[in-house]
Formats: structure tokens, C-alpha cells, sequence
């Protein structure tokens, strides 16, 4: 077998021309374009692991993928790194790109992700920000939002914020406990912002969280009824789950 070196890279995407992160056969995705320039560099097929799935749209900033190479055809991440950017830029970059202990796991060995969304609420859309965010015309109430979104710290089952993925009959559904570790809310210049950490994310979460929280600053949703929500463990409790463009995974935390 043929001796193999693991690499750790921080990977920057532009979701929009993606069908996801995650390989997915006869659709061009963020994992499918990087294995391919690996496959080409390295000359054998090579898999990556990366800290979070995310979804057809969704941006990236600062995934985490993992994944291991011959140690005879590399021997700089470095020079990996800048060959890898020649074939997938500008709409796929790597940085930070190193050698780790092989039992590294760019999904397993991460302690929290956290992800941000980017809502342009004003009356007319800006053309520069297409496909980077969710123009809302009505105004928003971001302090409602936040109060809402004081609910959702801590363990939580979040089957209504998220999507419950099909298991085969006889099989026990996996559990949809989260812990949140932030969620609030701020104003950026034009740009009304939604920053949540969590130790990991449901499928849907976090757009539903951003739906939900948009319907509350609308004043179509009560805060208070926030913990209800959770506790009915139904997804049609929750209110809408917010478009993909204006979500991004910022980073991933490694302790």
C-alpha cells in the first residue's frame, strides 16, 4: 500500500454555481472540482472530508477539508496548495493548506462551526450583491429577532428547524440535539447579519433559523413563542426557511 501524508486545507467557494459541497454524480459541486484537480495532481483518485456539508447556493469562507496524499508526489502543501488554485479559481480557493497527524478529521475532529447570514432590508435590491444575500423590502425589528433568537442557546432538539433525513424502516432516526453556543443578530452598514455557532448543525437549521427569526422581525411570529416551537419537534411549528445565497460557512473551530 502505498504510504500516504494527510493534508488540512481551509477552502473559499462560491456556492452559486454549485449543486453543494458534498460529491454528488452527473452535477458539478465544490468537493467534485477539488477531488478532480487532486485526482490530476496526484495521478490516483483522492476523497475529502470536509467539516460541514453545505448546500446547493451556499457560499463558503472558511470550510475545513481533509484528505491524504501519496507522500511520493507530495511533498510541499504548499506547492499543493498553488497547483490546486490554478485549476479551481476564482470560484474555488484554497489557503492554510498543511500536514497533519493522520488521525485528523476535518468533520469529526471539529469542535464548533459557525455560519453567517446576510439580509439586504431596504426598499430596492443592489445588483452587486445578487446571490449574496436575501433582500427583504418590509422592515425588520432586529431586536425581536435577537429576543427570538435567545431561545435557541443552549441543547435543544431542533427537529423543527431542520430537515429529519430518511433513515431505511427498522432503523432509529439520528438525533437532532444541537447545542448552540451564539445567535444574534446585528446591523453591518446596509446589511442586517445573523451569526450562529453551534457544536453542529441539523440539515435546514440555520435557514430555518433565519426564516423564522425574518417572520418574527415582520412581526408575523411572536419571540415568546420561540421554546414552543422547539418543543413541538414538528417542522411546520417553524416559519419558513430562508434562500441559500445568503448563507455562508465562515469558519470551523479545532481545539
Amino acid at each position: 500500500m502505498t504510504p500516504t501524508k494527510r493534508v488540512k486545507a481551509t477552502v473559499a467557494y462560491d456556492g452559486s454555481g454549485f449543486h453543494g459541497f458534498a460529491v454528488n454524480r452527473d452535477v458539478r459541486t465544490v468537493a467534485g472540482e477539488i477531488e478532480a484537480a487532486l485526482a490530476t495532481i496526484c495521478q490516483e483518485p483522492v476523497v475529502i472530508t470536509c467539516a460541514g456539508r453545505t448546500d446547493k447556493g451556499v457560499h463558503g469562507r472558511g470550510q475545513v477539508i481533509s484528505f491524504d496524499v501519496p507522500t511520493d508526489r507530495v511533498t510541499d502543501p504548499g506547492r499543493l496548495e498553488r497547483s490546486i488554485n490554478r485549476l479551481c479559481r476564482p470560484r474555488i480557493v484554497l489557503r492554510d493548506t498543511t500536514f497533519v497527524e493522520h488521525d485528523f478529521d476535518a468533520r469529526f475532529s471539529a469542535t464548533w462551526r459557525r455560519y453567517g447570514y446576510r439580509v439586504l432590508n431596504r426598499d430596492d435590491a443592489d445588483p452587486l450583491l445578487h446571490g449574496r444575500v436575501w433582500h427583504v423590502r418590509e422592515p425588520l425589528d432586529v431586536a425581536a429577532m435577537n429576543a427570538a433568537m435567545h431561545h435557541v442557546l443552549g441543547e435543544h432538539d431542533f427537529t423543527s428547524f431542520g430537515r429529519v433525513p430518511k433513515v431505511d424502516e427498522g432503523q432509529t432516526p439520528p438525533s437532532m440535539v444541537r447545542e448552540v453556543l451564539e445567535a444574534e443578530w446585528s446591523v453591518v452598514d446596509e446589511l442586517t447579519v445573523f451569526e450562529v455557532r453551534a457544536t453542529s448543525f441539523v440539515h435546514q437549521m440555520v435557514r430555518s433559523l433565519v426564516g423564522t427569526s425574518v417572520d418574527v422581525g415582520l412581526g408575523r411570529v411572536d419571540p415568546t413563542t420561540i421554546p414552543a416551537i422547539l418543543a413541538a419537534r414538528n417542522r411546520h411549528a417553524a416559519g419558513r426557511v430562508a434562500p441559500p445565497e445568503g448563507l455562508t460557512l465562515w469558519d470551523v473551530g479545532y481545539d
